[in-house]
């Protein structure tokens, strides 16, 4: 029963970074562990931050019952035919990795922070 319970509050807690978070709803079977690892960590950083910093602007009154949630994360739609989004991972995977274009892309974040 606990274990239930855990697995319920993981998959809620993850079906809500996916809602806020793209990369995660995305495949990631190609994806290095540690690579996953570390986005999960900054979208969970990430996810902190905005909730304390929208803290204040929260409704003070909430009805705390979860009878109406539905915390059911849906399973994902897995092919094994070839995938043409895979190639065109594996071509911006390859643009990244180049020396050049990862400077470039690194002044265009600094310009816009």
């Amino acid at each position: 029963m606990k274990q239930e319970a855990a697995r319920k509050d993981v998959e809620g807690a993850f079906g809500v970074l996916q809602a806020r978070f793209a990369i995660i709803s995305g495949p990631s079977r190609m994806w290095c562990k540690d690579i996953i690892a570390e986005i999960m960590r900054a979208c969970i950083i990430m996810h902190n931050m905005i909730v304390e910093d929208e803290r204040d602007t929260y409704i003070r009154q909430f009805d705390y019952t979860d009878e109406d949630v539905n915390f059911e994360v849906s399973m994902p739609i897995v092919s094994q035919n070839h995938l043409p989004e895979y190639d065109e991972y594996l071509r911006n995977h390859t643009r990244i990795r180049n020396r050049s274009t990862n400077n470039q892309l690194q002044s265009n974040l600094i310009e816009e922070i």
